[in-house]
């Protein structure tokens, strides 16, 4: 492809002309300060690459957290025509439903942070972590095939939780159209034992507070409040949707040449969304979407559970509240307006959230008026944000926003750069308590490997595609 170039749109968003075999142009929501950063490992090429998929509606969308990714870069958003477009594995990504879910409790900084400690012992012992974790929830392949089928429901069915948290949880924790027919026995013998686990590498459970807050009514209806002690956790579909995703790209480099598609590039491996073979991914990928909403469920349970241990109070007492559940990688079949007309798109979100403006349809009752909670996860020294979707997400990027700060950094370099430091202790230093299941997690995890969030979540502002609400600072962490 020829070199890069780039058309400022506004002071915030850049645009990829149509060049080459591209169908639509790419765009990318970024400051002038974030470009450099975002074109020295090559993703905008990845957004002009996406940019040739059959069937592409309008653009090919890149969120300020843009980095390199499998096909589509993290950060990347493509719609496409139900009928006449494409579905990727590589625009969804391998942790399929990775996403992060945001609880505040009745508690107080104050309260929690003498005996946060012990607290974060007891959270390390209840939620497995680590490459390979697997949990004490061991199900028969009969029981996990219903997990796949209902998600979070599944679930909530079994005990963890209540029925109360559905609402709170994007397409009420269980996506339709799963198909346990269309995934292989690999994928349900990795799957089976890893029910309420965490995983490793930037996967984790954080205790956190309300540090600022930027929006007082949004923050009234999500029932924040400044100090209030908060929980996130991030995970995804673990081993299983790894191995449907593995799985289907097999699939899609033989539909590329069935079906004669000419790419760019071979990770954007596809087939036609009405084929036999799009839609055996797409009921292999729902599957592993409810796996990651059950994943969840049960790991907020044990969350409840390890609380009441360490603090010696009742749930009750200690009121652990789901505020809203989000998904990072994803694709969705929704309806957009499109240049004034309604139309039919499955909507790739590959390390991007969904963000839906008040009103929308979708969203819990309770936030219509401010719109659907977005949930921005950081580093584990800074900070992470909760917005609320805007009405230029709606109009501009298929309702979607940003997911994260996204890595400045390798992995490698991260551990060059931890070399003879002890992370730990550097984060204890600020108040800060963390346990990982080993070294190497941490070290690849620094924080100064990611990107400062409070940039990413600013621009996506600036943007008019999604709006600050709180700022939440970590107190603990467990991680993989």
């Amino acid at each position: 492809m020829p070199e890069i170039k780039f058309n400022k749109i506004q002071s915030y968003l850049w645009e990829i002309p149509k060049q080459g075999g591209m169908r639509v142009p790419a765009r990318i929501y970024a400051t002038e300060k974030m470009m450099g950063a975002i074109q020295s490992d090559n993703a905008p090429v990845q957004a002009a690459n996406v940019a040739h998929l059959p069937g592409i509606v309008k653009y090919s969308l890149a969120m300020p957290d843009i980095h390199w990714g499998y096909g589509f870069p993290i950060g990347g958003v493509a719609a496409f025509d139900a009928e006449a477009g494409v579905i990727s594995p590589g625009g969804v990504g391998y942790d399929i439903n990775c996403g992060v879910r945001l609880m505040a409790s009745k508690l107080t900084r104050a309260e929690i942070q003498p005996r946060m400690k012990s607290l974060v012992a007891s959270l390390f012992r209840s939620v497995p972590t680590g490459v390979g974790a697997q949990g004490e929830l061991r199900v028969s392949s009969k029981v996990e095939k219903r997990a796949l089928l209902g998600g979070a429901k599944w679930a909530v069915q079994e005990g963890y939780g209540s029925e109360e948290d559905l609402e709170y949880i994007e397409e009420n924790g269980c996506v339709a159209g799963a198909e346990t027919a269309a995934v292989s026995e690999r994928a349900l013998e990795r799957g089976k034992n890893q029910l309420g686990t965490l995983g490793s590498g930037n996967h984790f459970l954080e205790v956190g507070y309300v540090s600022e807050i930027y929006d007082a009514e949004a923050a009234r209806a999500l029932g924040l409040q400044l100090e209030q002690v908060t929980v996130i956790i991030h995970c995804g579909s673990r081993g299983f949707g790894h191995q449907v995703c593995d799985d289907y790209i097999s699939v899609m480099n033989r539909a590329v040449q069935k079906y004669d598609i000419s790419l760019p590039d071979r990770q954007l491996c596809c087939a036609p969304i009405k084929s036999p073979e799009g839609r055996q991914y797409l009921g292999a990928m729902r599957c592993a979407v409810n796996f990651a909403f059950a994943n969840r469920q049960v790991i907020a349970s044990w969350t409840r559970d390890a609380f009441a241990s360490a603090l010696n109070m009742s749930k009750n007492e200690i009121g652990l509240r789901l505020i809203y559940e989000v998904a990072h990688n994803i694709a969705k079949m929704e309806t957009h307006l499109v240049d004034g007309k309604k139309m039919r798109l499955c909507v790739h979100r590959k390390g991007a959230t969904r963000a839906y403006a008040p009103g929308s349809h979708g969203i819990p009752a309770a936030y219509a008026a401010v719109g659907q909670p977005v949930l921005i996860p950081g580093d584990m020294g800074r900070y992470s944000y909760v917005l609320v979707g805007a009405q230029g997400a709606m109009t501009d990027t298929f309702g979607s926003t940003c997911h994260g700060a996204g890595r400045a950094m390798s992995r490698h370099k991260a551990k060059k750069v931890a070399r003879n430091r002890f992370i730990a202790q550097e984060l204890a230093a600020q108040g800060i308590v963390v346990q990982a299941s080993s070294r190497r997690t941490l070290d690849e995890e620094i924080p100064e490997a990611y990107k400062d969030v409070s940039t990413v979540v600013d621009a996506c502002q600036m943007a008019g595609i999604s709006k600050k609400v709180a700022q939440l600072k970590p107190l603990g962490c467990i991680k993989g």
